[in-house]
Parts: structure tokens; C-alpha cells; sequence
């Protein structure tokens, strides 16, 4: 067990840090030099994580290697029974088959972060599964209805009346009862689950337990540069995505992303981050080059640093050169008339004969170079060894 000093104490409160609360506790508790319990729950509703995750993941692997313990709760009862999302509607219930599907994938993946032999894996069912009405009646006891309507989405439902299922009030007092099960000394989280949080930390005090620090990390956005990344909307990067994906999509990335992304995902010193900083508004440095760092650091920490440099040379050649790869996917054509969708469907350059079209019409696919316009006629023209791209990374050549 190692107490940070200065410098390491400061780097984890401040970087990749939205609020702690309660950090003077929290500070206190790290230099005492005793093991902390650390929860992450995840939800496991979809089974692929992406680098909005790995935000918190970094930092309990920088906890872990001073000797805290990691704690990870599988939500496998709370999934079975739905819960409110960020996009204020209910997440569906899953069966308990798809839940340890997707939990194994959750694992499997969490396992590229944090070090899985010194973690604690924890499945919710464990204290769910033999809980009685008493036990729920007791747990619902504990807080108000009004103290639940200060939650924002809640807010902003009950004031446009619009419906909240119970069972969305219960989900706070469940991810809080975790906290007690596992006697949690700090529990992390996103900005959008401060709320929960809290929560679990009244609970733990009204049930005799310390109550857990609450550690709050940012929500970066996806690779749209809006909205935050997440599965559902499209816009993420997986970091179990093959090299040449994860590469694509960070190059894709406004640049006004770009050093949010490399201060809260890499670990690029304060310094370097500064003088790039600084160098980006003054013009000495291209933030194009900036982006391939990135690129080769999230490449090379969530694969290897070969598969970086093999991820890097192939987007400069079929990106900026717009040279077709040496190594693209063959497909062999069962037909060569009819639709342009269908060809693409067939390709799996689209997932649909609907996203097909769209493609097209957004001069997305191309023919040897050339931009395809029409759904029906340039599809007669395809012949063997021709070479079909979709957007700029996805490429088959006709077999």
C-alpha cells in the first residue's frame, strides 16, 4: 500500500476530474496509506464499452496501482428490470441470458484498463436476488419523493408530464444500496450520475456505514462533437475496435476535441499538454499532428504501439494520398447488376438497403475513384477488380 505525495495527490483529484465530493476527505483517506474500496458499476444493457468509460476506468487503475481496491458491480438485476437512460425513456428489461453476455464482453473489455486479478467482481443478484417486499419497503423508508424530483431528467419529466415509471425510482435507491452491500469508500462516476451517488452516500450514513467519496469524471463527447459519446447515438469509439477503426474514427474528431481527449485519455504529461496548448493558438503546431499523437496513443495503449504505426501509415495512404490498400477486403459478387444498395448491403458496406441509399445520396461511395450518384445505373457498370469505397476508410475490391 503507497500513500501518493504531493504531486501524485494532486494529478489524481485534478486530471480527468469534474468534482469530488468530499476531496478534502477524500485526500485525507489516500494518505493514510490504507486500502480504499473503489465501486464502478456498469450497466450491462449493451455489451461494448468505448472510451467515454475508459475516462473513469484510467483513473481506478491509477488508484490501483497505489494498492486500493477495485470493486465492479455488475447491474445484472437493475438491467432485468429497466432504468432510466440518459435520454429520459426507459432502458428495456433483459433476460438474464442476455445480461451474462453481455457482462462477459463487459469483463473482457474492462480487463484492457484496470487489472482484472486484483479487482473484485461483484454480481448485483447476490444481495437482489433474496431481497423481500419488506426489504424494498424499508429501503423506500429511507427517502422522499420530492428529494427523487430533484434529479434533472426526473425534473424535467414530472414539469412536462411526462410519465416516470416507479421502478425509475427505485433504480437511485438500488445503485445506492450497492454502496452499503459492498461498503464502498468511493464510488465513480460520470457527471450525469452525481445525483445517484449522492444518494448511496446518505444511505451508507443512515445505515451506519462511512459514507463513500463520491468521484465525479467528465463526460467527453463522441465523434460528432456534440453530444456525448455513447453507444446508442453512434458516436463512439470501442476500445476493443480494430486498430485501423480506432485510428479513423480519433482522426475524424474536431479539432476542438483534441486535447480534451488527450488530457483525460492519455498520459501525456501537464507540461507537453501546455506547450501544445499553446502552440495550437499561436499556429506552431498543426493540430493535425496533433490528432495522429492521439491516434497513436490510444492505438497503442488499447493494442500495441505495431498496430499504431500500421494504423497510422494506412490512413495517411487511403486518407490523405486517397491510395486504395493493399490489403482491402476481396468480395466475391454473386451479381454485378441491379441496385447499387443492394451491392453495398451485400459487401457489408452498409447495414441496410436504407443506410445504402443514404450513403449514395451523400456522395459517400465511390468506384475506382470516382463518385457514385445513382442507385441503378453505375451499378451495371461494376465489373470484376473494380474497387468500391464507402466514406473514406471502407474499401472491397470486386471478386
Amino acid at each position: 500500500m503507497t500513500a501518493p505525495d504531493g504531486a501524485a495527490l494532486e494529478e489524481i483529484l485534478r486530471r480527468g476530474v469534474v468534482e469530488i465530493i468530499v476531496e478534502s476527505e477524500l485526500a485525507e483517506r489516500l494518505q493514510e496509506g490504507k486500502p480504499l474500496r473503489l465501486k464502478m458499476g456498469f450497466d450491462p444493457s449493451a455489451p461494448d464499452l468505448h472510451m467515454g468509460h475508459a475516462v473513469g476506468l484510467r483513473k481506478l487503475r491509477q488508484l490501483q496501482e497505489l494498492g486500493h481496491k477495485v470493486v465492479v458491480i455488475v447491474g445484472d438485476w437493475t438491467a432485468q428490470i429497466g432504468d432510466p437512460s440518459g435520454q429520459s425513456v426507459m432502458r428495456p428489461m433483459l433476460t438474464a441470458e442476455q445480461v451474462q453476455r453481455n457482462a462477459e464482453t463487459y469483463l473482457a473489455q474492462f480487463s484492457k484498463v484496470v487489472d482484472l486479478d486484483r479487482t473484485e467482481i461483484r454480481m448485483q443478484s447476490d444481495w437482489f436476488g433474496p431481497f423481500t417486499l419488506t426489504d424494498v419497503v424499508g429501503l423506500t423508508s429511507r427517502f422522499t419523493v420530492a428529494q427523487f424530483l430533484a434529479r434533472d431528467d426526473f425534473a424535467q419529466r414530472f414539469k412536462a408530464n411526462r410519465p416516470i415509471a416507479i421502478t425509475e425510482f427505485l433504480y437511485p435507491l438500488l445503485q445506492a444500496y450497492d454502496s452499503v452491500a459492498i461498503e464502498s469508500d468511493v464510488e465513480f462516476g460520470g457527471t450525469d450520475q452525481k445525483f445517484n451517488l449522492l444518494v448511496g452516500r446518505d444511505l451508507q450514513e443512515k445505515m451506519g456505514q462511512r459514507p463513500q467519496q463520491c468521484f465525479l469524471v467528465p463526460l467527453i463527447v463522441g465523434t460528432d462533437g456534440v453530444q456525448k459519446m455513447s453507444s446508442s447515438l453512434g458516436n463512439y469509439i470501442g476500445i476493443d475496435e480494430p486498430p485501423g477503426d480506432m485510428y479513423g474514427k480519433v482522426m475524424s474528431l474536431p479539432d476542438k476535441v483534441t486535447l480534451t481527449y488527450m488530457e483525460n485519455l492519455t498520459d501525456t504529461p501537464d507540461h507537453e499538454m501546455e506547450e501544445i496548448r499553446r502552440g495550437v493558438d499561436e499556429g506552431s503546431v498543426n493540430p493535425m499532428e496533433v490528432k495522429k499523437r492521439l491516434a497513436r496513443e490510444l492505438v497503442t495503449q488499447f493494442h500495441d504501439g505495431k498496430a499504431a504505426l500500421a494504423a497510422e501509415r494506412r490512413f495517411e495512404s487511403t486518407v490523405q494520398r486517397r491510395e486504395a490498400p493493399d490489403d482491402m477486403d476481396a468480395f466475391k459478387a454473386s451479381r454485378l447488376r441491379g441496385r447499387v444498395a443492394d451491392f453495398l448491403v451485400d459487401a457489408k458496406l452498409a447495414a441496410s438497403s436504407g443506410e445504402a441509399k443514404r450513403l449514395i445520396n451523400q456522395n459517400a461511395v465511390h468506384k475506382n475513384g470516382e463518385t457514385i450518384t445513382s442507385n441503378i445505373d453505375a451499378a451495371a457498370a461494376l465489373a470484376i477488380g473494380d474497387v468500391v469505397r464507402v466514406g473514406r476508410r471502407r474499401y472491397v475490391r470486386v471478386v
